[in-house]
């Protein structure tokens, strides 16, 4: 792959949203490895049930980590075929057992598992932001719930409330997506290995037509891998998942942008300022001014993540038969951006709660 420079395009992603450990899970290194951590599994797992001898298990289990991504890259040149490369490269570094990584198995056995891996690792990442941010907003309730102030319907001056009882109101949301995540947590799968058009028919062709050994050989793997398998599955996991992870994705985006609004109206009022650095500048020809830009920018990448889902339902929708490409280029887009993008909401909200600046003088002057 040539090398990338200030003159190509960058995704803002790369260097402006999302935290470093989001980055990691979602890098190109990082997916490779975990294809790598796949077919090593798959190694040993059919080595133990004597498809390889030892030697060549050990082999390609000491090689897992050595990736060659510049080699891989070009060969894919020649190829149009991302895994196959790097299997070819792989296969390359092990010459006793090499030839024998991707046994029985389809593209989709090593992609499918590799990205569910990748998935559940951002969704722990999420799931501690968000504990964290729930800890946050109790914090502020508690310090606040006997804080008179204005009450709004309509966006109208209507009865006192507390401010503490106001921000109950996103804690509560928060909580619903904790439950939310609590059930997509304990209900992601993953297809297993189950080769092309989902059958198994590779792996019991393998085994001479002994399907138990094929059942086996799954389980073992997918334990190794701390999955969990769909026992039916075409050729990929049902791209309903995808649907799933983006619409809890867009459910917490959705419950912090309704915060970060609501705040944008409380900063307005005078009552509310979210964090502003010293040397900070509000605008270019009005530098004086203190904008909520982090709240601005909450509601801005949440109005991004919640068109997300619509493409996953088209995807699921469109997955014909056992198998079309039609989800295969936007996948590699829409899934890591709406982590990333989650992510950094999630940055930015935790900012704002823990440091806002309350006007306890605006407050008691609006409500009189």
């Amino acid at each position: 792959m040539e090398g990338f420079s200030y003159k190509d395009y960058l995704s803002y992603f790369t260097f402006r949203y999302g935290s470093k450990e989001m980055r990691e899970i979602f890098s190109l290194y990082n997916l490779r490895i975990t294809w790598r951590k796949i077919w090593t599994a798959l190694a040993k797992t059919q080595m133990e049930l004597g498809l390889l001898s030892k030697v060549e298990y050990e082999e390609i289990e000491k090689n897992k980590a050595n990736l060659n991504l510049e080699k891989s890259f070009a060969l894919e040149k020649e190829l149009q075929h991302d895994l196959m490369a790097e299997l070819k490269v792989y296969a390359s570094q092990c010459p006793k057992g090499g030839g024998k990584i991707h046994l029985g198995a389809t593209s989709t056995d090593i992609l499918d598992n590799a990205e569910i891996l990748c998935f559940k690792k951002a969704l722990d990442l999420i799931k501690d932001k968000l504990i964290l941010l729930l800890k946050e907003f109790i914090k502020f309730i508690e310090n606040y719930k006997d804080l008179v102030c204005m009450g709004f319907t309509h966006l109208q001056s209507a009865e006192p409330i507390t401010l503490g009882y106001r921000f109950s109101f996103y804690l509560q949301d928060l909580y619903l997506d904790l439950l939310m995540m609590k059930f997509l947590e304990k209900e992601i799968k993953t297809k297993g290995i189950k080769g092309a058009v989902g059958t198994s028919a590779s792996f019991v062709n393998l085994f001479e037509g002994d399907f138990k050994k094929t059942e086996i050989l799954e389980k073992k793997l997918i334990r190794e891998l701390n999955l969990e398998a769909f026992l039916i599955t075409a050729q990929t996991y049902p791209r309903k998942i995808d649907f799933w992870i983006l619409n809890f994705l867009a459910s917490l985006a959705q419950s912090l942008h309704k915060f970060a609004a609501d705040l944008r109206i409380m900063q307005s009022f005078g009552e509310l300022q979210e964090p502003f650095l010293k040397y900070q500048v509000g605008s270019s020809a009005m530098p004086f001014k203190k904008n909520p830009i982090l709240a601005e920018r909450i509601c801005s990448l949440a109005e991004y993540i919640k068109v997300l889902p619509q493409v996953a339902w088209n995807n699921a929708a469109d997955t014909l038969l056992e198998r079309t490409l039609d989800d295969s280029a936007n996948r590699r887009i829409i899934m890591s951006e709406a982590f990333l993008s989650l992510d950094e909401i999630l940055i930015l909200a935790e900012k704002i709660i823990s440091k806002v600046k309350i006007n306890q003088f605006n407050i008691n002057k609006n409500l009189a």
